[in-house]
């Protein structure tokens, strides 16, 4: 009889991510998304899971964030400040270490510094196919918006979702 695989039981930190973190946060995203390869479009596919370089791009547009359990980065995601809102962008776990609440807890990050920052709206795309990102963000309030045409992301449709933030 086999013993089942257990999840990690510590509780991985959640910082902002810094330079150095780029080919650690690409594996993620990588990792994380390529489950749904096949449901996307190459051009989709390649800009979901950007290059280190492409990552290091991003620390001049906004903050990312990662999970850190046991010295290994297992999470990201990064946000991007626009007029309108705040866009949510590359929020990925790695499969090792989904269903530990790490994504819940960096929503929580991100919506911290919203209302900080003085956002009034949290706004990101998903996919269809992405059932358990639609769950996770209806759970922290986001509602859903317009479809997106396949001719608006690279060849895959898909939807957006929007929050509204309340001074806390």
């Amino acid at each position: 009889m086999s013993v089942p695989e257990t999840k990690k039981a510590s509780v991985p930190e959640i910082r902002l991510a810094k330079p150095g973190d780029e080919e650690a946060i690409a594996k993620v995203l990588f990792e994380a998304f390529s489950q749904f390869q096949g449901d996307y479009t190459p051009g989709s596919f390649s800009i979901v899971t950007p290059s280190a370089a492409e990552v290091a791009t991003r620390f001049d547009e906004g903050p990312m964030w990662v999970a850190v359990d046991e010295g290994e980065i297992v999470a990201t995601v990064s946000v991007l400040p626009e007029p309108e809102w705040l866009y949510i962008r590359s929020m990925a776990v790695s499969p090792t270490a989904q269903g530990l609440g790490i994504a819940h807890r960096l929503l929580d990050a991100i919506e911290e510094y919203a209302v900080r920052d003085g956002f009034e709206k949290l706004f990101l795309y998903t996919t269809h196919f992405s059932i358990a990102a639609i769950d996770l963000y209806e759970k922290h309030g986001f509602r859903r918006g317009r479809e997106t045409t396949a001719e608006e992301w690279f060849g895959t449709p898909g939807l957006a979702m929007e929050k509204r933030l309340t001074a806390k």
